[in-house]
């Protein structure tokens, strides 16, 4: 073999050498890029994660924030007390209002058969032909009694010629009315309703014309 064949071979041997070791330089390479990688993206996002714990701990143990928070849920609890409070207060003012308008019914309704005896015994009086008297004393009394029991919101009821309504009047009887106008309506009044202001205490009791 000639010595130039000899050193061609040499050659050839070194450069295939030469390649396999550069190949294996290069895959080692990747291999510890990728685990270098890996690293650095696992860091990274456990600084991350620890960032955000922390910001989240710091918004928890924030003492303005948590203040404020507090204020906020201290206000709305006395929004809330305070608005039932007025509606307790309106409640019970309104039922004293009208604890207070019929605060004195039962005297009032025990003193309306005194009332019609002495609109009876002034209705006697009055008359023509009548023997009985009314003087000057008794027609006194009457009409400081009107006055008391007017004061204390008490109203005698208007029912003669007004329509006939059940919700004010407690008819006793039908009559034939003495004119088509007075049918329906109210033709006589045997005992007057009475009204504690503007609350009905008493019907009326009438006679209706039909």
């Amino acid at each position: 073999m000639s010595e130039n064949h000899k050193d061609s071979n040499i050659d050839e041997i070194r450069l295939s050498d030469a390649e396999d070791q550069t190949n294996d330089f290069m895959e080692n390479s990747d291999e510890d890029f990728n685990i270098e990688q890996t690293s650095a993206d696992s860091e990274e996002n456990e600084a991350q994660q620890a960032s955000a714990e922390e910001g989240d701990t710091n918004e928890n143990t924030d003492p303005v924030k948590k203040s404020k928070a507090e204020i906020a849920e201290l206000k709305d609890k006395y929004l809330r007390l305070y608005a039932d409070f007025e509606n307790y207060r309106k409640r019970t003012a309104k039922e004293s209002l009208e604890l207070r308008k019929v605060a004195g019914q039962e005297i009032l309704s025990s003193l309306l058969p005194v009332m019609d005896d002495f609109d009876r015994a002034k209705q006697i009086a009055e008359k023509p032909d009548s023997k009985e008297t009314f003087s000057e004393g008794i027609q006194l009394l009457y009409h400081k009694l009107q006055s008391f029991l007017k004061q204390k919101g008490l109203q005698k009821m208007e029912s003669n010629g007004e329509v006939f309504d059940p919700e004010l009047h407690e008819a006793i009887t039908e009559i034939p009315a003495p004119s088509e106008d007075m049918v329906g309506k109210v033709i006589d009044t045997v005992e007057p309703g009475y009204f504690l202001n503007e609350k009905i205490i008493r019907y009326a009791k009438v006679v209706v014309g039909k």
